[in-house]
């Protein structure tokens, strides 16, 4: 029976079965108690309820076992449930869950705090704040530029998510379902041009050029706090920026005093073959902004960035009552052990190029492919009407909804919704991600 690179490896057999019609029985009767229970705005993507995950899979309550290409949105990268995982957060919680490091500190959160100064860019002196999600760390990076600079703006860019609070709400493009009925938004932000090749066909100087002009005509410069980018744009589409894009912008906040801030939320910790994202381009955030992935699965966000920055705001500026929990911290530890101990950076690589291959295989022969993309264990497909750029986002979704009935966990993504993106854990065996591209290109046929 396959099983999962991880050492230790998962309890839970490597295989796709499905002993139901998906959804099964159980999961129908828990949608009808959540019908009533649950406020409907919050829409799960899968049709099943969870039981049991680890390694590759996840186990509805109805005994199917489903191939994970969805990965909690890129956060189990090491495996659900990781063995090493378990174990930290065992110990930990047998000590204490709680005191709030505002209160009385502990020395996890100092070991998360050193561990990432590590392995985030540059190699200048850091600091690190410690949050609960990707929104809160964007929020809390966003502040603390500000304070620093002594400057109100905020810079985005097209396609950009950055979270549902009312500031990363403001900054995150797509209108619905994200935005519709929230506002009003901050009126102090700016959303330039994103490098896009697949529909701008610029190079990346050539992209950077339009959006530092269009920067430039709309604000003052030296009224900007930061300029905030994904490396690689998550729900947005998996857009990766062609190459020199943010290296020329990474050089204009320079010469202007705008702090970079590099949103590595679904794009950092192992994910695409690199820590982060940013190492592709040759650049070196000032912040960076850390989550999912980070803590396999416990709630845990971070900032880190250069010490400067991090230290300018006043004794109590920064913090939260649930931040850097110690239970989230020793889990962290953990995964970013069995990152270096479990050959992980290599192995998205390994991904990487299994999913290339196949994507590409597809794309020569449909013409509804109109591009692949994405680095690592994090990649995805855009669907278009053959012979143009017209976004087919019911295909998208076809597809994604064939997958699903076949028990595999596929996810859509991407501004007008017509991309399906590919965020298989760092655990999955071969075997695994074979068959589940195997009902990919099943589903493409369907």
């Amino acid at each position: 029976m396959p099983q999962s690179v991880l050492s230790g490896g998962p309890t839970l057999p490597q295989v796709r079965r499905l002993v139901t019609a998906i959804p099964g029985p159980n999961s129908l009767a828990l949608t009808a108690r959540m019908a009533k229970a649950v406020a409907h705005p919050v829409t799960p993507t899968m049709p099943v309820f969870a039981a049991a995950a680890g390694g590759g899979v996840v186990v509805d309550v109805d005994g199917n076992s489903l191939i994970d290409f969805g990965c909690g949105i890129a956060v189990t990268t090491v495996g659900n449930a990781a063995p090493g995982v378990v174990e930290a957060v065992q110990a930990q919680v047998a000590s204490f869950t709680h005191t709030a490091y505002s209160i009385t500190p502990y020395e996890g959160y100092i070991r998360v705090a050193e561990r990432l100064a590590d392995l985030t860019p540059g190699d200048f002196e850091k600091r690190t704040m410690l949050a609960n999600s990707g929104a809160e760390a964007v929020e809390n990076a966003v502040k603390i530029a500000r304070w620093y600079t002594k400057r109100d703006k905020i810079v985005v860019f097209e396609n950009a998510f950055h979270g549902r609070t009312n500031l990363t709400m403001a900054m995150t493009h797509k209108e619905m379902p994200y935005k519709a009925g929230f506002g009003p938004f901050t009126p102090d932000l700016f959303r330039a041009a994103m490098s896009y090749p697949f529909r701008d066909q610029l190079s990346g100087p050539e992209a950077a050029e339009r959006a530092i002009a269009q920067i430039e005509a709309a604000l003052d410069p030296g009224t900007i706090a930061c300029l905030v980018i994904e490396p690689i744009q998550g729900e947005g589409g998996f857009v990766v920026p062609a190459p020199g894009f943010m290296a020329a912008l990474s050089a204009w906040c320079t010469a202007h005093g705008v702090i970079f801030i590099a949103d590595e939320i679904q794009s950092g910790m192992a994910r695409t073959g690199d820590m982060f994202a940013s190492t592709f381009e040759g650049v070196v955030p000032d912040l960076v902004t850390i989550a999912k992935g980070v803590a396999g699965g416990l709630p845990l966000s971070a900032v880190t960035g250069r010490a400067e920055i991090m230290d300018a705001a006043q004794p109590g500026g920064l913090g939260g009552t649930y931040g850097g929990n110690p239970v989230a911290c020793a889990a962290a530890l953990a995964v970013m052990d069995m990152i270096k101990s479990d050959g992980l950076l290599a192995r998205a690589r390994q991904i990487g190029a299994i999913l290339t291959g196949r994507l590409k295989a597809f794309q020569a022969s449909d013409p509804r492919i109109g591009d692949v993309r994405g680095r690592g264990a994090m990649q995805a497909i855009e669907f278009v009407k053959p012979g143009t750029l017209d976004p087919d986002p019911a295909l998208a979704s076809a597809v994604a909804k064939y997958a699903h009935s076949q028990g595999v966990i596929m996810l859509t993504c991407g501004t007008y919704s017509n991309v399906v993106r590919l965020l298989p854990p760092l655990s999955i065996s071969d075997d695994l991600l074979t068959e589940g591209l195997d009902i990919l290109g099943q589903a493409l046929v369907a």
